[in-house]
């Protein structure tokens, strides 16, 4: 099977070096100057997560090829991990579909633009499909699968059995909203944590640890609805609102509304100085951590699917 890749950044790296280990022909597609010993150096950081995930890495087979058309001529799935400009992803997916074969999937690593509206570029719309990762991809399971208007069931259940086949855990959306389900959850408790640091309650080490000691342990486990569940006792979800709900709710009229101003934004960048630790150190000690947080929750991608 034969995969190309559309933009050789953090994400298409991450993707190339799932797929390339699960045995599929990569063709990374980026016109940026020294692009190939970019990605080949990704890939090399990759190899040791790879192989904790009992994926073989030594020999990723992944190709170059700048030229866009003939990247996608012969492919039979195309990830696309453009920057996040609508008016570019048209340009890509117009090109996309005019030269891949007309089997290929099309689907796009986009954080928020719906497929309904980068699909107006195409004479098929039903072929494109929202792809969306949680970075990184060869490393943390979930896949938000979300169709556009025009989108058809045939290609949304082609990219679950793709993406089931890579090991990844795809959830179909039942429909569109703007930033998917994952990072509306990531910008909703984050809005909170930079009230929380700009107000002076805590430091951001401080409410990194608040989080990773209590509600990032439970949440792995458990997730928040089924913590509440449980947390109802007997009567569950039910009994959970009935009795601490009116609590909860006053709760969220106390939330914090921050803005990203200066003096804020001033005050998180001084903080974030105080990890003690490179941005490469720190990402692979973070790495090394979920790797193991995902063995011991069994969470890690499907190897029954190799």
């Amino acid at each position: 099977m034969k995969a190309t890749i559309v933009g050789g950044g953090v994400i298409g790296v991450s993707w190339a070096g799932l797929m390339a280990s699960r045995g599929l022909d990569v063709t990374v597609s980026d016109p940026a100057p020294g692009i190939e010993d970019t990605v080949r150096a990704g890939l090399e950081e990759l190899k040791p997560a790879l192989r904790e995930l009992g994926l073989p890495a030594d020999d990723l087979a992944v190709s170059f090829e700048p030229d866009l058309a003939k990247a996608v001529a012969q492919a039979d799935v195309v990830q696309e991990n453009g920057p996040e400009r609508l008016d570019l992803k048209h340009r890509i997916f117009r090109t996309i579909e005019d030269h891949a074969p007309a089997h290929a999937l099309l689907l796009t690593s986009t954080s928020g633009i719906p497929a309904t509206d980068i699909a107006t570029a195409l004479k098929r719309p039903e072929r494109l499909v929202v792809g969306h990762p949680f970075n990184p991809p060869h490393l943390i399971p979930l896949v938000e699968v979300v169709a556009g208007e025009k989108t058809s069931p045939e290609s949304v259940a082609r990219a679950v059995e793709f993406y089931e086949s890579l090991g990844k855990k795809p959830i179909v959306l039942a429909k569109e909203v703007p930033g998917f389900v994952a990072n509306r959850l990531q910008a909703a408790i984050f809005r909170e944590c930079v009230h929380l640091v700009a107000e002076g309650v805590v430091t951001e080490q401080q409410l990194d640890e608040v989080v990773t000691s209590s509600l990032g342990q439970r949440w792995a486990v458990s997730g928040p609805f089924l913590s509440f569940h449980l947390g109802g006792g007997s009567g569950g979800l039910p009994h959970f609102l009935e009795h601490l709900g009116p609590g909860l709710q006053k709760r969220w009229g106390q939330l914090g509304t921050p803005n990203l101003d200066e003096p804020t934004v001033a005050l998180l960048s001084a903080q974030s100085e105080d990890f003690g630790a490179t941005i490469d150190e720190l990402a692979h000690a973070r790495d090394e951590k979920q790797l193991a947080v995902m063995k011991a929750l069994g969470t890690t991608p499907g190897q029954e699917k190799r």
